[in-house]
């Protein structure tokens, strides 16, 4: 049965990622290159184009790295052609036909992920879209599938987020007492769930809470009083040089036709000085 597009929650499905359960198998590294038809062989420590998650280890304990799915995504918003899209089921998506290349979304993301084909004659940009078809048909992502302890779950974001609190809750000598992901840049589709502090495992903790594309936009509703004072004060300051030329010419034009044996005509104006 298929999903209905529109989620009551407003924040739609999501991913937890419970690091401490997880063993480094590596299976959701190799159903998602099935998945979305991936080389056989991307590099293991870090993300590309070639690949759309990949499984480290840092002291002692297996972690994800992936697309966060932002509830109010940054790509998406600095998109001059809506090639990526942030979808009711909570995947943000993107569309290679509309692409044009100007890679904005990959200096605008807080978590560095979208990945560029720099080596293709027609490069496309590259990341996670959370199984989107899978999940639009009324599946899984193919990651939480194939996951054989548990580690990856998928479903409703706000079950998933109470689910990482009991977990918190019931074993706090195992987990550090924070949900990355829950309110970072405002909230994002995919939480975590660590015995190692975060920040030990390279993710950043000073992203803040606020949704970037609201700053963005914070920055640009100030443009037109931008625009708007720029011209004025630049039309005021052209009105008085051309005002003061006006005047100087003036002056001069005067002064030579009061003085004896002058002849107006041999008077260069001082726009004209310097020229013929």
């Amino acid at each position: 049965m298929a999903i209905d597009m529109k989620q009551n929650n407003g924040s739609g499905k999501a991913i937890l990622l419970d690091f401490t359960e997880c063993i480094g198998c590596g299976a959701c590294e190799d159903a998602c290159e099935r998945e979305h038809n991936l080389p056989a062989d991307p590099p293991e420590d870090e993300l590309n184009h070639k690949n759309y998650t990949i499984v480290l280890k840092e002291k002692g304990q297996f972690y994800r790295r992936m697309c966060m799915h932002c509830l109010e995504p940054t790509c998406a918003s600095v998109c001059p052609v809506t090639a990526l899209e942030k979808t009711d089921l909570g995947a943000v998506i993107y569309h290679e036909d509309k692409c044009i290349g100007c890679r904005y979304c990959m200096m605008a993301c807080p978590f560095q992920i979208p990945k560029y084909e720099w080596g293709k004659a027609v490069p496309v940009i590259r990341k996670c879209v959370m199984c989107f078809d899978r999940v639009k048909a009324g599946g899984e992502t193919a990651c939480a599938w194939v996951c054989p302890t548990g580690a990856c779950r998928f479903g409703e974001r706000d079950r998933l987020l109470a689910l990482a609190h009991r977990r918190i809750e019931a074993f706090p000598n195992r987990y550090v007492d924070y949900v990355y992901g829950e309110e970072e840049v405002g909230g994002t589709g995919v939480l975590m769930l660590s015995g190692v502090p975060f920040e030990d495992l390279g993710f950043q903790m000073d992203l803040g809470y606020t949704p970037l594309p609201e700053l963005t936009w914070t920055v640009m509703s100030k443009i037109p009083n931008i625009v708007i004072t720029g011209g004025l004060l630049l039309g005021g300051i052209s009105w008085i040089i051309h005002r003061r030329m006006d005047i100087e010419r003036e002056n001069l034009e005067q002064k030579a036709s009061v003085e004896p044996g002058a002849d107006a005509k041999h008077v260069k104006p001082p726009d004209e000085e310097g020229q013929g």
